[in-house]
């Protein structure tokens, strides 16, 4: 007769992969959920850092032409 631990021991490939499987599905989700939400964030964001770069860009021209000036 067998015992259950020579019959789980059987088993362990296929454990094993379902573990890999599981972890892979876990952070693929995790990867994927997160580039979504880079891409699509809200417009308030977009148009706020708009705004900033734009002023940035603005003032060096503003300061240079009073400087020249």
């Amino acid at each position: 007769m067998k015992s259950s631990k020579a019959s789980i021991g059987a088993l362990h490939p296929i454990l094993f992969f379902v573990g890999v499987y599981v972890i892979a599905l876990f952070f693929s989700i995790f990867i994927c959920s997160t580039v979504f939400y880079s891409l699509n964030g809200p417009a308030n964001e977009a148009s706020t850092e708009n705004n900033q770069t734009e002023q940035l860009v603005s003032s060096p021209y503003q300061a240079s032409a009073v400087a020249v000036n």
